[in-house]
C-alpha cells in the first residue's frame, strides 16, 4: 500500500515467468494495474475553494497505491476506524465530514472550505499525507496529523502540519479543536492509552458512504495484543498500547446499531483473552449476524471455545501464522505454538465451519529460497480457504529496523515502497531478486485455477460458494476496480452475505443440537 509512482508497478521480466517489483530491478513489462488505483489524484494548486465554514472539520484517510497481486476487494471490506473513532469525539457545535481517497471518489472537496482539516498519517502514504496537508494550508485551513507514522517520525510529520497529534486520538481531538476555536493551537498535542477503552464513545458511522464498503461494520472489541512480534508496529518505540477490552454490552449494542449482517472485528488478537472471547460469543448469539476477527492459531488450544465462536456467527479468522519455521518465529519474539502442529489446528477451525485466511511473512533470515514452494504446499494441502503473503518489511521503531539498521542491510528509506509488497532490505539467504519474485509467484500461484480447486472444501456442498467466493472477490480485480469506482459494492456484496448468513443460521442450528461434536459440512462465509 503506498503512493508509489507509476514506474514502481510491479512488471514481468522478458526472460522468465517470475514476477519481480520495484524500480531498482529494471525495466520491465507493465502488469495490469488500473491507474486510479496507482496513482493519487490530483491536487490542483490552482483551484479555487470555496467559503471558508467556521467549525467544520474535515477528515481524511489518505491514497495509497494497491497492490496488484492481491485482492482490490480488501481495500473495500471496511472503512477505517481511526478517523470515524475520532470523529465520535468530535463536539456538537462542530460540522464534520470523513472523506476516504480510496473509494476513486477524485480528491477531498474543498467547497465548503474547512477550517481544520485531520489527516491520518501511515509511513507507505506519508507522502500523500504531506501533499494534502501543504493543498489545504496554502489557502489557511489549520491541518492536524496523526496516526502511528506521526509518533514513530515525529520532526519529519511536523513540517507538513500546524498541530500533530500524538497518541490517542480520541482522547486529543476535543482539545485541538477547542484551542482551534480559542486561537491557542498548540504544535503538538501528546494522549495516552491508558484511560479505559470502554470510556471511548462508538464510531460515527453515520459519516461513512455505506455504499462503498462490504460492509460497514467494523469494531474493536480489545486493543493491544499479547504478543509483541519485532516485525509488528505494536513494538514501535514510544506507542504503550496495555491491552484494554470494551464490555460486551457496548460491542453489541454497537453492532446492532448498524445493522449490518457481516461484521469484521480488527482488534489485533481477538483472541489474546480467551475468557472475555467467550463472554463476546455468548453477546453475540443474539443478534444473528456472521463476523470474521483476526486471531492467533493458539486459540484453539480449548476447542470448545473454537465451537462457541461458531455458535456466535464467526465464520472466518485471519491467523498470523508468519512461518512455517520456528527459528524465525522464535527471533521475532512472537509466542505461538509449533508449526508442525499447526495442520491440527487448522482442522479444528474447519471442523466448526470457519474460513482460515492464513498470513504468512516471507524474508526473514532462516527462509532460502525454497521458503515460496513450502508455504504454497502447506497452504494448499491444508485448504487454507485464502492466504496474505507479506514482505518482511523492517517499520521505523520497531526491533527489526533496528536490527537491520545497524546490520546496515536497510536498502532505502522511501517509505512509500514500506508496503510489505517491495523488497527494502538486504536478506539473508537469497538475493533481493528472488525475494520479491518469490512473493509474487505465491499470489500468482495461490490465485491460479489449479490452487483454487485444490484447496476446495472436503463437503461437495460447500464447494459452490467456495468457488464463488474465490472467484469473484479473489480473482476479479477488474470487477472490483468498477464496482469501487462506481460505488456498486454493497449493491451487489451484501446480497452474497446476506445468503452466507441464512446458510450460517441453519449451520449453527445444527451445530447447536449436535451437543458438542461438529456439525456436517462446512460454512464458507462472505470474504475472509
Amino acid at each position: 500500500m503506498s503512493e508509489a509512482a507509476q514506474d514502481h508497478v510491479p512488471r514481468m521480466s522478458a526472460s522468465s515467468d517470475h514476477l519481480v517489483a520495484g524500480r531498482e530491478l529494471g525495466k520491465r513489462k507493465t502488469r495490469w494495474l488500473p491507474r486510479r488505483m496507482a496513482v493519487a489524484p490530483a491536487l490542483d494548486p490552482n483551484a479555487i475553494p470555496g467559503p471558508r465554514r467556521r467549525r467544520y472539520a474535515l477528515l481524511i484517510n489518505p491514497f495509497y497505491r494497491k497492490d496488484p497481486n492481491a485482492s482490490f476487494g480488501k481495500h473495500v471490506l471496511t472503512p477505517t476506524l481511526a478517523l470515524t473513532a475520532t470523529a465520535a469525539a468530535t463536539p456538537p457545535s462542530w460540522e464534520l465530514r470523513y472523506w476516504d481517497e480510496n473509494l476513486l471518489q477524485g480528491p477531498p472537496p474543498l467547497d465548503p472550505f474547512p477550517e481544520v482539516v485531520g489527516i491520518t498519517v501511515h509511513l507507505t502514504f506519508a507522502k500523500r499525507a504531506y501533499g494534502l496537508a501543504r493543498w489545504y494550508r496554502q489557502w489557511g485551513a489549520k491541518v492536524v496529523l496523526g496516526g502511528l507514522h506521526v509518533l514513530s517520525a515525529p520532526d519529519e510529520a511536523a513540517a507538513h502540519a500546524d498541530a500533530l497529534a500524538i497518541g490517542e486520538g480520541v482522547q486529543l481531538w476535543p482539545q485541538i479543536l477547542a484551542d482551534v476555536e480559542a486561537g491557542a493551537l498548540q504544535k503538538v498535542y501528546r494522549g495516552d492509552y491508558k484511560r479505559p477503552y470502554r470510556d471511548d464513545p462508538p464510531p460515527r458511522r453515520n459519516l461513512l458512504p455505506r455504499d462503498g464498503f462490504l460492509t460497514t461494520s467494523s469494531v474493536i472489541a480489545t486493543r493491544g495484543c499479547h504478543n509483541r512480534c519485532g516485525f509488528c508496529y505494536l513494538s514501535t518505540e514510544g506507542l504503550h498500547m496495555p491491552y484494554r477490552l470494551r464490555d460486551v454490552e457496548q460491542v453489541v449494542a454497537e453492532l446492532a446499531a448498524d445493522g449490518q449482517p457481516y461484521a469484521v472485528f480488527v482488534d489485533n488478537n481477538l483472541g489474546s483473552r480467551p475468557d472475555y472471547l467467550r463472554a463476546l460469543c455468548e453477546g453475540l448469539k443474539a443478534l444473528d449476524i456472521i463476523w470474521s476477527a483476526a486471531l492467533t492459531i493458539d486459540v484453539t488450544d480449548d476447542p470448545s471455545l473454537v465451537r462457541e465462536m461458531a455458535l456466535a456467527g464467526c465464520t472466518g479468522v485471519f491467523i498470523g501464522f508468519e512461518s512455517l519455521n520456528s527459528a524465525n518465529l522464535e527471533d521475532a519474539n512472537k509466542r505461538t505454538p509449533r508449526p508442525t502442529d499447526y495442520a491440527r489446528r487448522v482442522q479444528i477451525l474447519h471442523d466448526h465451519g470457519i474460513q482460515v485466511n492464513g498470513s504468512f511473512v516471507l524474508g526473514f533470515d532462516h527462509d532460502e529460497p525454497d521458503v515460496f514452494e513450502k508455504t504454497v504446499a502447506w497452504i494448499e494441502a491444508n485448504r487454507l480457504e485464502c492466504a496474505t503473503f507479506h514482505l518482511l518489511t523492517p517499520y521505523p521503531g520497531t526491533p527489526l529496523f533496528k536490527q537491520l539498521e545497524s546490520e546496515s542491510r536497510i536498502v532505502h528509506r522511501d517509505w512509500t515502497l514500506y508496503d510489505t509488497a517491495h523488497v527494502v532490505f538486504e536478506p539473508a539467504r537469497m538475493s533481493a531478486e528472488q525475494l520479491q519474485a518469490g512473493y509474487e509467484w505465491c499470489y500468482r500461484r495461490l490465485f491460479s485455477h489449479a490452487s483454487i480447486w485444490r484447496r476446495r472444501p472436503a463437503d461437495w456442498r460447500a464447494v459452490p460458494p467456495y468457488l464463488a467466493m474465490s472467484y469473484l472477490y479473489k480473482r476479479s480485480n477488474w470487477i472490483w476496480a468498477l464496482l469501487i469506482r462506481y460505488r456498486l459494492t454493497a449493491l451487489i456484496w451484501r446480497p452474497l452475505i446476506e445468503l452466507s448468513r441464512a446458510r450460517h443460521l441453519k449451520y449453527r442450528a445444527r451445530l447447536a443440537r449436535d451437543s458438542g461434536a461438529p456439525a456436517t459440512g462446512t460454512v464458507v462465509s462472505a470474504g475472509v
